[in-house]
C-alpha cells in the first residue's frame, strides 16, 4: 500500500461517578424504578472511551496502462503511463521493439522458407543429373557386354557352322568386327565413369547442411519470439527480475543476431557475384575437379547452336555399324539357314540382341543430348540465385530489424525498470495501522494495564 506512514490519535479517559437518574450497575429500568438515591448507592464501574482519528485505510493501487502508438519511422519507447491509486503517475518507456521484432520475426520465417525452398530446388536438380549420368553409365555397361557376349557365344558358333563356305564365313566374321567397332564406340560415349565428383553425394552434403541451417534460424526465430513476449509480460506485470533476465537473454540473441548478419551479408555478397556470371566459374571448376574436355563441358552447360556435340562422331559411326551388322545378319540368314539349319538359332539370337543394342542406342542419343542435363542445370541455378538469394536477403533485414529492435530494448529496460514502484509500496500491512494484528495486540496489552 502505497502512502506515507499514517498519524493515530488515540484518547483515552476514565471517568469515575456514579450514574445518575436511573443509570445504575445494571443499567436504566432494571430494579424497577430505583431512585436517584439508589443509583448513587450502586458501585462505580470504570468506562474508558478510545477516539480513533487514524484516516480511513487507502484502497490498494490500481495501474492503468496507456500505450500510445508510435510515430511512423520512430525506434524509441512507447510511453506507458502508470497511474496507480495514490495519484502519481509515471511515464515508464515502453520498448517500441514489438513492431519491429514482429515483423522481422515475420520475414524472418518467410526468408527461411524461400531459402530451404531454393537450396531443396538445387538439390533436386542434381539429383536429377545424377540420374541421367547413371542412366548413361548403365545404359552403355549393358550393351557392351550384351554385344561382347554376342561375340563371344553367337557369332562364334555362327562361324562353326558355316565353315564349309568361306564367303558366309567373311560375313559371320565381318559382323564380328562392326560388333566390336560399336562396343569400342560406346565405351566413350560413358564419359562420367570414374569422375570423382559425384553430383549425387554433393546433393547430400547440400542437404544436410541446409537441414541443420533450417534448424537453426527456427530456434533463433523462436527464441526472439519468446523473448520479445516474456519481455512484455514482465513491462505489463511490472515484475523487476523478470525484466532482467530478459534483458539478459537479449544480448545474448542481439549477439547471435549480430554474428547471422555478418554471415548473411558475406554469403549475399558472395552469391551475388557468383550468380551474375555463374557459367564460367562452374566451367573452371568442374574442369578443375573432373578433368573433363572442355569441349563436353561447354556442349552441357551452354547448349546453343554455337557449341557441337562431342559425341557426335562416335554416334554416327555406332549407327552405321548396326545398320551393317543388321544387314549382314539379314544377307546370312537368306543364304546360310537353307544350306545350314543349324545357323538359324545363333542367328535368331544375334537379331534378337541386335534390336536391343539399337533400343540402347536411341536412348542414348537422347540422354546424351544437351537439353536433359542443361535444364537441370538451369534449374539449380534458379533455385540457388532466385529464390535461395531472396531468402538470404530477407533473413538478412531480419537480423538487421532484430538487432535494432533488441538494442533499443535494451536501453529502453533500464528505464522502464527505474520507473517501477519500490516493493514496500504494494505491503498491506503498516506498523501504524491500528487494526492491524499488531497494533490490536499492543492495544489491548495496554488498555488491560490501566
Amino acid at each position: 500500500m502505497a502512502g506515507t506512514p499514517k498519524r493515530q490519535v488515540l484518547l483515552s479517559g476514565m471517568l469515575e461517578g456514579r450514574m445518575r437518574n436511573g443509570c445504575g450497575a445494571g443499567g436504566p429500568g432494571e430494579g424497577g424504578g430505583a431512585s436517584p438515591g439508589a443509583g448513587r448507592a450502586g458501585s462505580s464501574a470504570p468506562v474508558r472511551f478510545g477516539l480513533n482519528l487514524s484516516p480511513p485505510p487507502r484502497p490498494p493501487p490500481t495501474i492503468s496502462i496507456t500505450m500510445t502508438s508510435p510515430g511512423r519511422g520512430s525506434w524509441g519507447g512507447l510511453p506507458v503511463t502508470l497511474a496507480t491509486g495514490g495519484g502519481q503517475a509515471g511515464d515508464v518507456p515502453f520498448p517500441r521493439r514489438a513492431g519491429p521484432m514482429g515483423a522481422g520475426i515475420g520475414i524472418g520465417f518467410y526468408g527461411n522458407s524461400e531459402t530451404s525452398d531454393g537450396v531443396s530446388q538445387l538439390s533436386s536438380a542434381l539429383l536429377h543429373a545424377n540420374h541421367t549420368l547413371s542412366a548413361i553409365d548403365h545404359l552403355v555397361l549393358e550393351t557392351v557386354e550384351r554385344l561382347g557376349e554376342a561375340v563371344r557365344t553367337e557369332l562364334t558358333s555362327l562361324e562353326e557352322v558355316l565353315a564349309q563356305r568361306t564367303e558366309l564365313v567373311a560375313a559371320a566374321r565381318g559382323a564380328r568386327r562392326q560388333a566390336e567397332a560399336v562396343t569400342q564406340q560406346l565405351q566413350g560415349l560413358a564419359f562420367w565413369r570414374g569422375v570423382p565428383l559425384s553430383p549425387l553425394q554433393v546433393a547430400e552434403d547440400v542437404s544436410f547442411v541446409e537441414e541443420y541451417r533450417w534448424l537453426a534460424y527456427v530456434l533463433l526465430l523462436l527464441l526472439e519470439l519468446l523473448v520479445c513476449l516474456f519481455t512484455l509480460l514482465g513491462l505489463a506485470k511490472q515484475s523487476k527480475w523478470l525484466v532482467i533476465v530478459m534483458a539478459v537473454m537479449s544480448l545474448l540473441v542481439l549477439v547471435l543476431s549480430w554474428g547471422s548478419m555478418g554471415l548473411e551479408a558475406a554469403t549475399a555478397v558472395g552469391l551475388s557475384d557468383f550468380c551474375s556470371s555463374p557459367d564460367t566459374y562452374i566451367l573452371n571448376l568442374t574442369e578443375e575437379e573432373t578433368g573433363l574436355d572442355s569441349d563436353i563441358l561447354n556442349y552441357y552447360f551452354l547448349c546453343n547452336q554455337a557449341v557441337s556435340n562431342p559425341f557426335q562422331q562416335r554416334l554416327t559411326l555406332s549407327q552405321r555399324a548396326l545398320a551393317n551388322i543388321h544387314s549382314q545378319l539379314q544377307g546370312l540368314e537368306r543364304e546360310a539357314v537353307p544350306q545350314f539349319p543349324d545357323a538359324q538359332k545363333p542367328l535368331l539370337s544375334l537379331e534378337e540382341t541386335l534390336n536391343v543394342t539399337e533400343g540402347n542406342f536411341h536412348q542414348l542419343v537422347a540422354l546424351l543430348h544437351c537439353r536433359g542435363l542443361h535444364k537441370d542445370y538451369g534449374a539449380a541455378l534458379r533455385g540457388l540465385c532466385e529464390d535461395a538469394l531472396e531468402g538470404l536477403l530477407l533473413l538478412l533485414l531480419f537480423s538487421l530489424l532484430s538487432a535494432g529492435a533488441l538494442a533499443t530494448a535494451l536501453c529502453s529496460l533500464p528505464r522502464a525498470w527505474a520507473l517501477f514502484p519500490p516493493s514496500d509500496d504494494y505491503d498491506d500491512t503498516d506498523d501504524d495501522d491500528p487494526f492491524n494484528p499488531q497494533e490490536s495486540k499492543r492495544f489491548v496489552q495496554w488498555q488491560s494495564s490501566i
